[in-house]
């Protein structure tokens, strides 16, 4: 099947490299370099390295909504386009450019978690099972008629680090078994039930500070979904304080006071308690919260989160 690929990051590299060993890959698109890290060093988004590796032409338009965009799809004359993790809005008439028109793959069980960070939010949100969903695309944010559903069970301490590396292997099984079933004809779209739709939306790192007004568990569930990236936080003493683990503990206390603070951190939630296990101090590196203790003492009956 000749193919055009669209994809960004980490997610879609395991996508594309199962296409280039099954079908005719002839172009991939991605986003633009983009500055990475305190020095702003110009950096190539994962798919464009994978591409140029395995001698595939790399295009990178800022915009895919333009006449010049189009004209290059249309040279590139591809049966299908495979969309995973794009980053970009495609046209209606790059949708319906293709005979075979354009297939995505979502990480999430559609309808459940459109948009744009759907690994994230299952944990965050506490989900007990995820999976990929891949899907005929329309002009709707991930609304497309489904083609196959692959779920997979979330494990009790999972990080989104974690998720994501197992989501981006079932995603590509997913993905390989998706065109399969459309060159046979085995397999036809069906359009997801209006019932169950929640969203994902795009993570801003202030959503990651712990609100001890909240149940034990779903501080912990924020700790898991936003590792690696923005990573749940709190501050004490007006320092930021990152949360890498932590898990749930049966104690009593008002919302933010410490309840323990020696050999670990306890720290009282609207229901139960919450025990920091791995965290970072300001102008620190990762450690144990026993250890952070040992050099920043936080006294019991600390209020933390006012």
């Amino acid at each position: 099947m000749r193919i055009v690929f669209m994809g960004t990051p980490e997610f879609a590299v395991g996508s594309l490299k199962v296409l280039l060993e099954k079908h005719e890959v002839v172009g991939v698109f991605t986003q633009p370099d983009k500055p990475v890290g305190r020095k702003q060093i110009l950096t190539p988004p994962p798919v464009k390295l994978a591409a140029e590796s395995a001698g595939i032409p790399v295009f990178q338009p800022n915009s895919v909504k333009t006449p010049e965009a189009l004209e290059l799809l249309k040279k590139l004359e591809p049966e299908i386009i495979v969309v995973v993790a794009y980053g970009k809005i495609l046209p209606p008439e790059i949708l319906h450019l293709p005979p075979l028109g354009c297939v995505n793959v979502h990480a999430s069980l559609l309808p459940r978690h459109r948009g744009a960070s759907p690994i994230q939010w299952c944990l965050v949100c506490g989900d007990k099972k995820t999976g990929v969903t891949t899907m005929k695309m329309d002009e709707g944010m991930d609304t497309g008629d489904m083609l196959i559903k692959s779920e997979l069970k979330i494990l009790p301490e999972e990080t989104a680090g974690e998720l994501h590396d197992r989501l981006a292997v079932l995603g590509a099984e997913t993905l390989i078994k998706t065109l399969d079933g459309l060159e046979d004809g085995r397999i036809r779209a069906v359009p997801q039930p209006e019932d169950g739709v929640t969203y994902a939306p795009i993570i801003k790192k202030e959503m990651a500070l712990i609100d001890f007004k909240r149940n034990a568990d779903a501080i912990v569930n924020t700790v898991r979904g936003f590792n690696p990236w923005p990573v749940a936080y709190l501050y004490f003493e007006r320092k930021r304080v990152k949360v890498y683990k932590a898990r749930v503990v049966e104690a009593v206390g008002r919302p933010g006071e410490v309840l323990k603070s020696d050999t670990g951190l306890i720290v009282a939630c609207k229901e139960q308690a919450v025990e920091f296990l791995e965290v970072q101090p300001e102008g620190s590196k990762k450690m144990p919260a026993s250890a952070m203790l040992r050099g920043r003492p936080i006294p019991v009956g600390t209020m933390l989160g006012d």
